[in-house]
């Protein structure tokens, strides 16, 4: 849904969800995810559909192009709010991901893909989500953040984002793999790239005190300079 040659786009995907709340099967790797003691997975529902209705209708009104698909509740999934794990898509390619929760990798309905692949005419597939059975996952544009016009993927190392998973992602859509390694102050991973960077139009936002490699991090911020010229 990304045009050629432009970092940003005017069309996302949402998925509507059927529950949200504590994802059991995510939260050992998650340090940002606590479980709440005081609000029921009822009450949090109603809040989050409330804000993902107010997002959408703000969106809309700043002429982006908002596609929004329904989970339909079962199979369970209570991270479906994310779709950018399991999906994404380059041009006229989608590509599938490898992921770590199994109640994640339902996720990926079939009929859903049927149907995007339909609307944008996308004629190509690069399904990586084999990788599950060898436990190599890659957490789509979570574990990736794309610089999109200079072709290079930044990638820190996690239990959801393999090495292997990330060489083959990078040899079918051809960029460049700029990779490291980046932990919190109690030395713990920090599970997915896109929390300490992103990188806008013109603009790179990086937490690089979290890359305690000094090589890596030099690296990452080398490359970074790119998206200003």
């Amino acid at each position: 849904m990304t045009k050629t040659k432009s970092q940003t786009t005017d069309t996302i995907l949402m998925i509507r969800p059927a529950q949200f709340g504590f994802n059991t099967e995510t939260a050992d790797t998650n340090t940002f995810q606590n479980e709440p003691v005081e609000s029921s997975q009822q009450d949090n529902l109603t809040k989050a559909l409330i804000e993902f209705d107010d997002f959408i209708q703000l969106l809309r009104e700043h002429k982006i192009y908002v596609i929004v698909l329904q989970d339909p509740g079962l199979p369970v999934t209570p991270d479906s709010l994310f779709p950018n794990n399991w999906i994404s898509f380059h041009d006229d390619t989608v590509v599938l991901y490898p992921m770590l929760a199994k109640n994640r990798r339902m996720e990926r309905r079939a009929g859903w893909i049927s149907l995007l692949k339909q609307m944008f005419q996308l004629n190509k597939e690069i399904d990586l989500s084999g990788y599950e059975t060898q436990e190599k996952y890659l957490e789509g544009t979570g574990s990736l953040v794309l610089d999109r016009v200079n072709k290079i993927a930044y990638a820190n190392l996690s239990s959801r984002t393999h090495e292997i998973a990330l060489q083959q992602f990078t040899d079918k859509i051809k960029y460049e793999l700029v990779l490291f390694k980046a932990t919190d102050n109690h030395g713990k991973e920090i599970y997915h790239t896109n929390v300490l960077m992103s990188i806008g139009e013109k603009t790179a936002v990086l937490c690089s005190e979290v890359m305690h490699n000094e090589t890596e991090r030099n690296k990452v911020l080398e490359k970074c300079q790119l998206i200003r010229k």
